[in-house]
């Protein structure tokens, strides 16, 4: 029987989710899984969209950390003061935590503030009060000019400002309002996910426009002015609104940084099929990475890239544990749903790893890939927890 070991897991997102399951399973009894985290519960980021537009509750897509408990799965409740990734410790409201292996999954923190006037001048759907002040916000619209944006050229989940902008559409229409309101999309990037490749990029656009949704690529907001309900850009144009609604930057969490861990790419650089940092025994997963892709993007943060590499990590670290076990590479696959509004919705699937493009497909938009979506918020919500 081998020593026991402990597992450090730092972050309950996607990645932390899944790392923390999947070693639980994997490993005997004796070796030990933390799950560190400061929030209660975790709340099912991409089903935030609709919360925005009332079709779910916050309660129905979060669930509570404690439930972890039964599996075996130890959480630490509290904020992260500091991390050593020589030493693998943390410290955690005042409480020193070393393990035999870290897997950092603190994803990135939005920053709004990155631009002036920003936060008091909109609405984001990205975190659970934002999608809750969105939806109330837009319950009370009824005509004018509904300006969506695009903070910075990456953000998380590339989808997610188009997916935005057709629900807020189809949900206007289903008001009767759709006649008295003019949508406007500004992206600070060239084209719709541009990570995917120009042929989804394409295909993208074409859905928002054939909603009558204005779209502005590179036009990167500069200042808003909430007082006068104005948004002002790099390249001089401004743009008058009756409600805004962002998708903010990001950043690495301060602590991440404050131990070496960030490189010049903005996250934590790891291999790219190992997801191994240059500290042994410690690995890094989902968004707090910074994954470079040959058209000279990074791999864009999104839960199905944490997923994969989650499995990976954790694989590996069983099977060292224990010399039993298959282990893997993350091979740079993802796949999500994009959201069309009026029960529909599309979906893209394909290599992010591929050269000298992305090969990725997308298809629909139809009924079929909406009931997926639906389907895959329920059996994940079940699974994990």
């Amino acid at each position: 029987m081998s020593a026991a070991k402990t597992i450090l897991i730092l972050g309950g997102g996607v990645g932390g989710l899944v790392a923390a399951n999947r070693l639980r399973k994997d490993l005997p009894a004796q070796h030990r899984v933390i799950l560190v985290e400061r929030e209660a519960s975790h709340v099912f980021a991409p089903s935030l969209l609709w919360v925005m537009v009332g079709a779910r509750r916050l309660p129905e897509i979060t669930r509570s950390f404690d439930g972890l408990a039964r599996k075996g799965i130890d959480v630490v409740r509290g904020e992260i003061e500091s991390l050593d990734p020589e030493r693998k410790e943390v410290v955690v409201a005042g409480r020193a935590l070393s393990g035999d292996y870290v897997i950092a999954a603190l994803g990135a923190e939005f920053c709004p503030e990155s631009v002036p006037g920003l936060a008091e001048g909109g609405h984001t759907f990205c975190t659970p009060a934002g999608a809750e002040g969105l939806r109330r916000a837009f319950a009370e619209f009824r005509a004018g000019r509904l300006l969506i944006l695009t903070a910075a050229p990456a953000y998380k989940c590339p989808a997610a400002p188009y997916e935005g902008a057709m629900l807020l559409e189809a949900d206007l229409r289903k008001r009767g309002l759709r006649d008295r309101t003019q949508i406007d999309l500004f992206s600070a990037e060239p084209g719709p996910m541009g990570v995917a490749g120009p042929e989804v990029s394409r295909g993208v656009r074409a859905m928002v426009e054939s909603k009558g949704i204005g779209y502005h690529p590179e036009h990167q907001v500069v200042t808003v002015d909430a007082a006068a309900r104005r948004a002002r850009f790099s390249n001089g144009v401004e743009a008058e609104y009756d409600l805004l609604v962002y998708v903010p930057g990001h950043r690495p969490a301060p602590v991440v940084a404050a131990a070496g861990l960030v490189g010049e790419a903005g996250g934590v650089s790891v291999d790219r099929h190992t997801l191994r940092t240059r500290f042994e025994g410690v690995y890094a997963i989902g968004d707090v990475t910074s994954i470079p892709l040959k058209l000279g993007k990074p791999l864009p943060k999104a839960g199905v890239f944490a997923h994969a590499q989650a499995e990976v990590v954790a694989r590996a670290i069983a099977r060292t544990v224990t010399g039993r076990g298959r282990s893997g590479e993350f091979d740079g696959h993802g796949e999500c749903f994009v959201e069309t509004g009026g029960g529909k919705a599309g979906y893209g699937s394909g290599d992010f790893y591929a050269e000298p493009l992305p090969r990725v497909t997308l298809r629909g938009p139809g009924r079929t890939w909406h009931a997926g979506k639906v389907l895959f918020e329920k059996v994940w919500l079940w699974r994990w927890f």
